[in-house]
């Protein structure tokens, strides 16, 4: 997997590294690795995943379905990444606990799935998040997070945190570059948050300790803004009276440094950026570093000279990628001092067009959206996109829905939840200016230098899923409970579609299943081969992550829909669900195959064809060529002609009942023949991974259940989900008089939810779907992504009239 990931990202300039060793040769330093070698090393072992989540709404009744869509892309280039099948969709409430949870099959970088909120459930804001398997090796912050606000009609809608006027606001400081110096003068990002972390507005000063007030600030877009200090001493503390609304919060400013670095980016241009590196010591000469990276795009770096104490790099706007770059100051010892972000608004996003032939709608009509998607330059790309159609009201106005471009070029690169990110992108003189408090107060998470400088290869502990589900267990030694190594473990479910699983454990008693094609919940039979020894036993691992994100926090919010609003769709959701097409749920069943893990058997036998004998010995004796049954002092065994070398094998063949090992022979001797449907039988050594098998005799009951077979009392039986079956949308049709006119009530509020719509060579794919009997304003949202890593979405909206 390493080997992957390092061929994955090894397209870095040579002339980086060039640049690294003149730098440190002429700094004099002798160090094991450059920052920007430790930059590129890291990028190697560290493979970056993202992974965007589309839902259908962004608020639901206690008891609706949720419809999502998934896109899964490298952290680079945007380009959807077919490294993990499988994703990890949870439903969280403010207690990190799970309210629903599924495992969702994705092929090359897309899979859709749906839950059913459960009924009731407690109204508030949840959090959603999605991650796959290998993004557990590294922090829950880069985990996709988005909110949904439930309500529950039979419950009070309106929930307020109760909290004191001053601590219902937080306020923060975070000066440029990261901490203030002794007589430098440093600019002051703040943010102002109500109890909820949006944005509030104020105004404040700050005082120095003697009361003297030495600088004024107004926060300017969604409480953010900043102001500058220059600390005269380390021993002056300062202090900030900020001022919102009627209330009015003291807080103390960082501390300043005596001796340290100060960085300062100045948009000097539409052109050019200024990085002005300033340090107290105006009598200090050296060199000192700036190098520059886009998530893992390849880095600059840049060397300068300390003169007077200040430094200055001059950035070719243009040159920078698109997205948050991110700057940081080494000092001549090659260690990082400060560092600073820019964000350059993206240009080149996928242009997505909807658009219906009209506006306005009656009751039952037919609605085709064309959808158009181009590139920056106007020529049309080909994309995979997601739509939803649903109505507007007081219940969906509270919380934006979010978008998958704002998400992979800003949101997924930031620490916590960014308020209203679409701002950001709108290209004003205002908006640059707001990004640029945005990228002082949020910071940085993709990573911390302290991961950067090791140069040994990272400990992964979750695999990436590239053919199915991994499951995870452990084999314990009974009594003891120590981890148990070198035990071959088997594990299957019952069923028609025979599959086996087996792992050997490691030292530490690990063992490792790859679950492939397996869906749905499941009875799952997980033994080692107790008839050799009975003395172990082994527990599943839960795959879903225990890791929680501290900097992202589904705080419950203020509920206050019109109750008109409520009402009405509490009853659409009940007559919706009463309905005979709707309240049948339809699943899309996954192509898989059905064949047998051992191939086409060398004989097999349908019992019904054949004169029915009372005993399965019988059976065995009279009919199963190749098999011969013997029985020392009570106890069966079978003898398996191998046709390779016209031989008997001494040792049992592999018995499987419905897939399921079973290596009491007594207990297969034991089953009622009449319950078995067919014995196929493998006459040669047949190899499973490291395990190898004397034959095989695989027993078929008719259901593929196992038909009440009795399983060895030290097995471990337990239910399991796969992955979830894909449910599919209903959305009737009223294209005839008849269904037009049908006297059944058409209360859906939510039109249409497609997650898999293709457009062509020509950019273009249409969709249709009618209108319900609910009138009112519905909002069209389109999200989706290029082969190409474009990512981009619109919204439209249209009318619903009652008719005259």
């Amino acid at each position: 997997m390493i080997g992957y990931i390092e061929k994955y990202f090894c397209n870095y300039s040579s002339s980086v590294l060039a640049i690294l060793v003149m730098l440190v040769l002429h700094a004099q330093h002798s160090i094991a690795q450059t920052p920007g070698e430790q930059l590129l090393n890291y990028n190697k072992r560290a493979l970056t995943e993202k992974i965007y989540l589309h839902t259908d709404r962004n608020t639901y009744l206690s008891g609706d379905v949720i419809w999502f869509k998934l896109y899964i892309v490298d952290g680079t280039n945007h380009q959807p990444l077919n490294l993990s099948r499988v994703a990890y969709v949870e439903v969280l409430n403010d207690a990190d606990q799970p309210v629903i949870r599924g495992k969702i099959a994705v092929n090359k970088g897309h899979g859709n799935g749906s839950f059913t909120l459960p009924y009731p459930t407690i109204s508030g804001r949840y959090r959603v998040r999605a991650y796959t398997s290998w993004m557990k090796n590294f922090s829950a912050d880069y985990y996709f997070h988005t909110a949904i606000d439930v309500i529950n009609p039979a419950e009070a809608v309106s929930h307020v945190a109760t909290a004191s006027a001053a601590s219902a606001y937080d306020v923060q400081f975070f000066p440029e570059g990261g901490s203030l110096v002794q007589g430098i003068t440093s600019k002051v990002a703040f943010k102002l948050t109500d109890q909820w972390g949006r944005g509030v507005t104020g105004k404040g000063e700050i005082l120095n300790q003697q009361g003297k007030r030495v600088a004024t600030f107004e926060s300017q877009h969604l409480g953010m803004g900043f102001f500058e200090l220059t600390p005269a001493s380390t021993q002056d503390l300062y202090t900030a009276v900020v001022q919102i609304g009627s209330i009015r919060i003291r807080k103390e400013l960082p501390a300043a440094q005596a001796q340290g670095i100060a960085l300062r980016l100045i948009d000097e241009s539409p052109t050019q950026l200024r990085m002005v590196v300033q340090t107290g010591n105006t009598e200090l000469v050296e060199p000192v570093l700036l190098l520059q990276h886009t998530r893992q795009h390849p880095p600059t770096l840049t060397s300068g000279q300390l003169v007077n104490g200040q430094a200055e790099f001059w950035v070719d706007k243009q040159k920078l990628p698109e997205g948050i770059s991110h700057f940081t100051v080494f000092n001549a010892a090659a260690q990082p001092v400060c560092e600073r972000l820019y964000f350059k608004a993206p240009q080149h996003t996928l242009r997505l067009k909807a658009a219906t032939t009209t506006r306005v709608y009656g009751s039952r009509q037919r609605v085709i959206v064309d959808i158009h998607t181009t590139a920056p330059a106007g020529q049309s790309e080909p994309a995979n996109v997601s739509i939803a159609a649903y109505r507007v009201d007081s219940l969906t106005s509270g919380n934006p829905t979010a978008s998958i471009d704002n998400y992979l070029w800003l949101t997924s690169d930031l620490r916590g939840w960014i308020e209203q990110p679409e701002y950001y992108f709108t290209g004003t003189t205002a908006a640059t200016a707001a990004a640029d408090n945005l990228m002082l107060t949020q910071g940085w998470s993709r990573f911390t230098w302290q991961d950067v400088p090791t140069s040994s290869k990272p400990t992964v502990v979750y695999l990436p899923e590239q053919t199915g589900h991994l499951l995870q267990g452990t084999v314990l030694k009974r009594g003891t409970d120590e981890p148990s190594s070198n035990i071959t473990v088997y594990l299957a479910s019952p069923d028609k579609v025979k599959r086996l699983y087996n792992s050997v454990s490691k030292i530490d008693g690990s063992v490792l299943f790859e679950m492939e094609d397996f869906y749905g919940p499941r009875e799952v039979v997980v033994q080692p081969n107790n008839s050799v020894d009975s003395t172990y036993y082994v527990v599943l691992k839960d795959p879903f992550s225990l890791q929680y994100s501290t900097n992202y926090s589904a705080k419950r919010v203020s509920l206050t829909p019109r109750m008109i609003d409520l009402r009405r769709d509490y009853v659409a959701q009940q007559v919706t669900a009463a309905l005979p097409l709707v309240s049948q749920i339809h699943y899309r069943w996954p192509e898989i195959d059905s064949t047998a893990f051992y191939g086409k058997p060398d004989h097999s036998y349908q019992l019904d064809k054949y004169v029915r004998f009372k005993t399965m010995e019988e059976v065995m004796r009279e009919y199963i060529r190749g098999v011969q049954v013997r029985n020392r002092k009570g106890k069966f065994r079978y003898m398996l002609y191998n046709h390779v070398d016209n031989t008997l094998f001494k040792e049992n063949p592999l018995v499987i009942v419905d897939g399921v090992p079973m290596f009491d022979l007594n207990a297969v001797i034991a089953i009622d023949p009449l319950k078995i449907k067919q014995i196929d039988v493998v006459t040669a050594r047949y190899f499973q991974g490291n395990t190898a098998y004397n034959g095989i005799v695989s027993y078929s009951t008719y259901q593929g259940d196992l038909q009440g077979v009795a399983l060895d009392a030290h097995a471990l039986l337990q239910t399991y989900d796969g992955l979830q079956y894909q449910r599919e949308f209903y959305s009737p049709r009223y294209d005839t008089n008849q269904t037009k006119q049908s006297r059944l009530p058409d209360f859906r509020n939510l039109l249409y939810w497609n997650p898999e719509v293709v457009t062509g060579s020509d950019g273009k794919q249409e969709v249709e779907f009618y209108t319900s009997d609910q009138p009112g304003t519905y909002r069209v949202v389109v999200q989706g992504l290029s082969t190409n890593g474009l990512a981009g979405s619109t919204s439209y909206t249209f009318e619903v009239k009652k008719p005259l």
